[in-house]
């Protein structure tokens, strides 16, 4: 498929759950309790499922992890940065940093999956185990300090670090579920990327930018211009074989995490900044992954 082509089907879908939401009974408080539905039980459970039975295979992917890794720990350090900005609001600041290094891990699977096949899945799981709970670090430090949560137990809550923590140690264990067990929860896990992106149609809003609009352009030009540039820079450096660089290239350029919008709601921060962030990233996502592929492929 053309990398053009590639985000079409993600696409529809989030448009399908736009005019769901607003054109028909299907509203926002169904699409609410879908939201929670996917973040605390169906995405965990997809995480899991996909890391417990991906191969890992260290050596062959170390080169992989660090230039994942990398790049996140880069877009955390830039997104922190921009808090040292003179007049930057904390509370839409500590809201809104999330954006620049989160991912979304819905797209992220399904992307995948068109890029190459189980090969490509397999190392966007691989990613998605090692980043989910940095990113997620990351979001819950500036939400908890500002407002006055306990950090470390909002951590032990998070239900995609929980997920991704517990398959990790279930692959690194050696250890297989039972047929039933592990076609149930694959079955589960597979109706997160489509429930899940018709919840980001349904959560798109725009006017939320208004409140920061130079803060905005701050954290998506980290998500969706920084962060692509600097995994290039790594993969071509290290060296990654094509697959890698393309799957490194695709996971750098993703859209942001639409459960940064429940993560600010739940913690105090600004929900219609993030949820206006969330709608511009996605909406940049249709357009920066293929050109980033795009101009990866030519290196």
């Amino acid at each position: 498929m053309s990398n053009v082509l590639l985000l079409v089907p993600d696409l529809l879908l989030i448009v399908v759950g736009f005019l769901l939401c607003r054109h028909t009974l299907l509203n926002r408080p169904v699409w609410d309790a879908v939201e929670r539905l996917t973040y605390h039980l169906l995405f965990p459970v997809l995480l899991f499922s996909s890391i417990a039975k991906s191969p890992l295979h260290p050596a062959q992917t170390a080169g992989l992890a660090a230039v994942g890794v990398g790049t996140v720990l880069c877009g955390v350090a830039l997104a922190y940065a921009v808090r040292q900005w003179p007049g930057v609001d904390a509370r839409l600041h500590a809201s809104g940093a999330q954006t620049s290094f989160r991912f979304n891990s819905y797209i992220a699977l399904a992307l995948a999956e068109r890029l190459g096949g189980a090969e490509s899945l397999a190392l966007m799981a691989l990613l998605i185990a090692l980043c989910v709970p940095i990113c997620n670090i990351a979001a819950v430090w500036p939400l908890a300090r500002h407002g006055g949560h306990h950090y470390g137990r909002e951590l032990a809550r998070n239900p995609l670090i929980l997920g991704t923590l517990a398959g990790l140690s279930f692959n690194l264990a050696g250890l297989h579920l039972p047929e039933a067990v592990g076609t149930t929860l694959h079955r589960l896990g597979l109706a997160a990327i489509p429930l899940g992106l018709m919840s980001v149609g349904a959560g798109l809003k725009l006017g939320g930018l208004q409140a920061a609009p130079a803060l905005a352009a701050a954290f998506l030009s980290i998500r969706h211009l920084a962060l692509p540039l600097i995994a290039l820079g790594l993969s071509t450096w290290i060296g990654l074989p094509p697959a890698q660089h393309a799957v490194a290239l695709a996971f750098a350029a993703l859209p942001t995490a639409s459960s940064a919008y429940v993560l600010a709601t739940r913690m105090g921060g600004h929900g219609p900044f993030v949820a206006g962030l969330v709608t511009m990233s996605t909406l940049l996502g249709m357009v920066s992954v293929p050109l980033w592929l795009a101009i990866g492929a030519r290196m």
